[in-house]
């Protein structure tokens, strides 16, 4: 097979089995063509007003200040005499759109939504603002728009600022909420004399809701702690006040009003949320007004066996904690509308002040909505499924039921309605369980699939090099052919087979890659049986204790990687153990000066994954370190370069450009980040410069010397420039340490090379990656590539963990990219924070393409030792999954299985881009042959 036919075949391969985690573990778990359930019984509420304060913690609000007093003294009001209270609980990925989600749905965002920045509706779901008969909105055009864009036919209203107000650099962003409550008043006091206007404000389930985004922006721009995020929430408090007040006077006090005020999710103590730190999922949940308890005080013991009722001076109040989904059925309660019909969330019937004959109809509502979901769940499973294959839920089977069904509204009937509660939540209970066994119901198929997939593929590859580098090949002989030809024939059966049981299934078409792809993978593997049977033939020659011992090295080091993604101090571990190998290996004594360069770049590399990851504790000044560190490389490299080879005009002329750089960018950053603390916003010459640098970047190396350690260095300036223009702390000093690690790694395999062959001596400084190789020197694979090719890996998943830029997944800072952007804008910042991620990752690859380079081996030979390595990784971590609860948590092993994959398939694009990097050059007025290794 040829190198493009296998690069091409084998990105094939990684992006179906990166794509299979999603189909396996995030398909969307809603479904469509229930029944609207609804309560019999008149509800206590005509209408609806939800508080939605962004980004507010639960311990923000309830906890008082340092003098005792409390931050938000109505809502504590509210508290203590009209209203019922409690925590509410997020759910990972604690964002805007999920949290708002499970709020007015009822169920836990779809993955599907990351790929829309989780702002519009991949997929169509109910809503309370769908199921009520108006719906005025104001807020965030970035929250708003989706539940209207949702909602069937035209009641859902939105008032929306302009994007441009969400500013992060803005002098006051508490003036958000501000516009939304003015708005509000506004509208009501329009109202009164809108005639048309007026009949639908006095009609019955109606919704008002009021996003309040000031206290997210300010907590993103100035850290939860900080005096503005804390005096924002003092003005939403007072502005609810201000709210209630005009809706009391616009409805003539007719206690008709129900006010709820929660949270969409909350906020690290570093000013970031995503993740599930508690300090990002426990939110406030005040509810007061019709149909709700008013104050409930429980002066005895507690259920909750944290400490917050003591520290928020509560413990005398009745406490009711919910899950964010429950929000949902109890807003639907309290105005009447049947319950959003993908809800999940059970209503919480603490926070009802009403009958329990209400009650109890109102919950048996709750399951049959929830058993309706559960029907349609089993009924499109049982469609896709072989009658005699098909494994009913046996908890809940059609006769189980009827029976819990007919029990409930017996017992309702027959006015027992404790026991009808208790029978509804066990239904509930049972529907949600037998919920979660459809959904999952192919895992196991659709997993086994790609996991055999995954080891031919790995088995393949494992074979090729042998074949290529082992000096197995064997000429064709006529059986072989014919053996060749029965094999075809019989595996052609073999996925006859597999398609004909799945089109009897109707399974979806992704199934059909999924269950196919193992097909030609393992055909191609018992294609190479003659391979293996040599590498069997071959075994008494092999010096078994040599390659034993790599097995043992090769099987720990890969456990050291996977260990890595869970705990950061492995890395130290991993890049201690590198530093003593030039003393293990011998090198020490032969190269002196290049061995202690090794083992001191490593040991200092190996301080960062001790350090808490990037955006907790920012400070320019490691910036402005990380400049001068990179200036003193640069000069130190330029000066002994001189007395070696000096360099042409034009190469120091750029790299006198660069250095001008990186002081531009270093003050640059500064200047930014000291504009923004006196709130005078974003110097347009700074962002100017900020673009500049990073639209350059991708075109200065091009223009430098081909020779290998002047380019590696004009891409390390270009890459640096962007890479402190994107950092707010001690991350700036990573790269120049990094490539002080990856030049020793040169130097040191220099001398590895020299070391084993006596008759190689190749001068680093006369290499030129636009030279042709010359194809009679190139050699082939040897055990010590095996070590060469853990240690990229090793160094690869360094680039990614060193600083935590993915250790977790709320450790980015907005304030990375005040430099561009201050505006709000996912998809700019994202893409941003990903190129930061990434200029590690590409000083190692450089790095590595330099190494093949100057060891004289071809890139695809190095290339398919890195891919087994990476594959057995993503493998280990594909058997380690079990947790889909938590998909965007750092902690759990489908999130470190998608980016091995991601990793993998970058390895395999990057190898190129890396490659032309290196490799070209702008000459005017004269052309190089250039050649692919």
């Amino acid at each position: 097979m040829k190198m493009m036919t296998f690069f091409i075949v084998g990105l094939i391969v990684h992006v179906v089995f990166f794509l299979s985690i999603f189909d396996i573990y995030f398909t969307s778990p809603l479904v469509h063509g229930m029944t609207p359930q609804h309560v019999p019984l008149a509800p206590p509420a005509k209408r609806l007003v939800l508080f939605v304060a962004d980004g507010l913690r639960a311990d923000s609000l309830f906890k008082p200040d340092n003098n005792g007093t409390g931050r938000a003294p109505y809502l504590r009001t509210v508290i203590e005499e009209r209203g019922t209270w409690g925590v509410s609980h997020t759910r990972v990925p604690t964002e805007s759109r999920p949290g708002h989600v499970a709020l007015l749905a009822g169920f836990y965002e779809d993955v599907s939504a990351v790929a829309k920045g989780w702002k519009e509706n991949p997929v169509e779901f109910d809503s309370v603002f769908n199921e009520s008969r108006h719906t005025w909105c104001w807020g965030s055009p970035d929250i708003l728009p989706m539940f209207a864009k949702g909602a069937t036919g035209d009641h859902v209203y939105t008032h929306t600022y302009p994007p441009e107000r969400e500013d992060f650099a803005s002098t006051d962003a508490s003036r958000l909420d501000t516009w939304v409550f003015d708005e509000v008043k506004d509208f009501l006091n329009v109202a009164k004399s809108n005639e048309t206007l007026l009949n639908k404000l006095h009609e019955e389930q109606n919704v008002f809701f009021l996003h309040l985004l000031g206290i997210d922006t300010n907590g993103h721009a100035h850290r939860p702690m900080s005096k503005e995020y804390l005096e924002n929430i003092g003005l939403v408090d007072a502005g609810v006040a201000e709210i209630v007040t005009a809706m009391d006077d616009f409805y003539g006090h007719d206690g008709k009003t129900a006010y709820v005020f929660t949270s969409d999710h909350g906020m690290t103590n570093w000013g970031s949320h995503g993740a599930g730190h508690p300090s990002e999922t426990l939110t406030p949940l005040v509810a007061w007004g019709a149909g709700v308890h008013t104050a409930q005080r429980e002066p005895g013991s507690h259920k909750y066996d944290d400490d917050y009722l003591k520290e928020w001076g509560l413990e005398t109040y009745k406490r009711v904690d919910v899950n964010q989904a429950d929000i949902a059925p109890l807003m639907s309660s309290l105005i009447g509308v049947p319950f959003p019909l993908n809800s999940v969330g059970v209503l919480p019937l603490n926070y009802l002040n009403n009958s329990q004959h209400f009650k109890a109809e109102s919950m048996y509502a709750n399951a049959i909505q929830i058993l309706e979901q559960f029907r349609v769940k089993m009924a499109q499973k049982k469609k896709t499924t072989i009658s005699f294959l098909f494994t009913p839920y046996q908890s809940l089977t059609d006769s189980k039921q009827m029976d819990f069904v007919r029990q409930a509204r017996d017992l309702i009937q027959r006015g027992q309605f404790n026991e009808a509660i208790r029978n509804c939540e066990d239904l509930i209970a049972q529907a949600m369980e037998g919920l979660s066994y459809y959904h999952t119901y192919d895992r196991l198929f659709l997993g086994s699939s790609v996991v055999l997939g995954f080891i031919g593929w790995t088995s393949y590859v494992v074979l090729f090099i042998l074949k290529t580098h082992a000096s197995l090949r064997k000429p064709p002989s006529n059986t072989l052919m014919v053996t060749e030809r029965n094999l075809g024939q019989a595996f052609l059966c073999i996925g006859l087979l597999v398609a004909l049981f799945l089109l009897v299934q109707s399974s979806p078409w992704t199934y059909y890659i999924y269950c196919l792809l193992p097909v030609p993978v393992w055909h191609s593997v018992m294609r190479e049986f003659e391979t293996l049977s040599g590498l069997i033939r071959s075994i008494p020659s092999l010096p078994l204790s040599k390659c034993f011992s790599y097995f043992l090295l090769v099987t720990f080091g890969i456990e050291l990687l996977v260990m890595s993604f869970f705990y950061r101090a492995m890395l130290t571990l991993g890049l201690v153990v590198l530093a003593l190998w030039p003393m293990v290996s011998g090198l020490y004594t032969k190269a002196k000066f290049r061995s202690l360069s090794w083992m001191f770049s490593c040991l200092f590399l190996a301080v960062f994954p001790l350090l808490p990851v990037v955006g907790r504790e920012p400070n320019v000044n490691y910036v402005i370190c990380a400049g001068v560190l990179t200036l003193f490389n640069l000069s130190s490299y330029l000066c002994s370069s001189w007395r070696c080879s000096p360099l042409i005009r034009r190469d120091r002329q750029l790299f006198i450009f660069q250095m001008v750089q990186v002081v531009l960018c270093a003050y640059t950053l500064t200047s930014t980040h000291s504009s923004l603390q006196v709130k005078q916003g974003l110097p347009l010459f700074n962002q100017l410069v900020s673009w500049f640098t990073l639209v350059s970047s991708f075109l200065i190396p091009l223009l430098s010397s081909t020779r290998l350690f002047q380019r590696l260095l004009s891409i390390l300036m270009s890459l640096v420039c962007v890479y402190l223009l994107l950092s707010t702390g001690y991350e700036a000093l990573f790269p120049p340490v990094l490539s002080w690690l990856m030049f020793a790694w040169i130097n040191i395999e220099q001398e590895a090379m020299t070391t084993q062959e006596s008759s190689y001596r190749t001068e680093l400084s006369s290499i030129d990656f636009a030279e042709n190789m010359d194809i009679t020197k190139i050699r082939q694979l040897r055990l010590d590539d095996i070590r060469r090719s853990y240690f990229f890996v090793f160094f690869i998943i360094t680039a990614f963990f060193g600083c935590g830029n993915i250790a977790s997944i709320n450790s980015f800072d907005p304030a990375s990219v005040y430099c561009f952007l201050t505006v709000f804008n996912p998809f700019i910042m994202g893409g941003l924070l990903m190129w930061k991620v990434l200029i590690p990752f590409i000083i190692v690859m450089c790095t590595f393409e330099s190494i093949q380079v100057s060891t004289q081996l071809s890139s695809r030979s190095l290339f398919l030792v890195v891919l087994v390595i990476s594959d057995l990784m993503a493998l280990h971590f594909f058997f380690l999954v079990k947790d889909y609860g938590s998909w965007l948590d750092i902690g759990s092993s489908i999130s470190h299985y998608v980016i091995v994959m991601s990793m993998t398939i970058f390895l395999m694009l990057l190898s190129v881009m890396t490659h032309i990097l290196t490799s070209k050059r702008i000459i005017i007025g004269q052309k190089r042959k250039m050649h692919f290794r």
